[in-house]
């Protein structure tokens, strides 16, 4: 990221495309009160400066047929830098893992996946087992969702 100072209007535009990522540029124009073309500057100058990791659409998991959610504890047999490496290298191949963080506690990831099914997860599961280097997974499900984000607060930059 290059050396980057935001200021107030910098904040709301992030803050308005974190909600709407489609949104024309005349319409955050408006809604940030300044006009297109400085408006599509800043945009520009925030994306060049690495603020963005990309634009998506937000697709529901049910809708799709993925409404099973599995948190999943991993620990590895040995936490070496090259078991790691190979270990997060093959995890990332699978279309199902949402999300892997590697963690410190008593477990060495937490990998959460969507899945249509408990066969589904059982198949996938399978596949994980058959990693080299793993010495325990313990699987969570997901009973309901209570809250599910994708905008980062804002509001530790004091300037909203």
């Amino acid at each position: 990221m290059l050396n980057f100072t935001l200021d107030k209007i910098d904040i709301e535009i992030l803050m308005a495309l974190q909600l709407d990522a489609g949104i024309s540029n005349l319409e955050l124009a408006d809604k940030i009160s300044l006009s297109p073309s400085p408006c599509s500057r800043r945009v520009k100058l925030l994306e060049n400066a690495g603020f963005f990791r990309g634009r998506v659409t937000l697709l529901d998991p049910k809708a799709v047929g993925l409404p099973v959610n599995v948190f999943i504890q991993i620990t590895l047999s040995r936490q070496e830098k090259k078991n790691l490496e190979v270990f997060e290298n093959n995890i990332s191949q699978f279309s199902e893992v949402m999300e892997c963080y590697l963690m410190a506690g008593d477990f060495d990831y937490l990998i959460r996946v969507a899945v249509p099914d408990l066969m589904s997860y059982q198949i996938f599961l399978d596949k994980v087992t058959d990693m080299e280097g793993i010495s325990l997974i313990k699987s969570s499900f997901s009973l309901k969702q209570i809250c599910y984000k994708t905008e980062l607060p804002l509001k530790h930059l004091n300037l909203v």
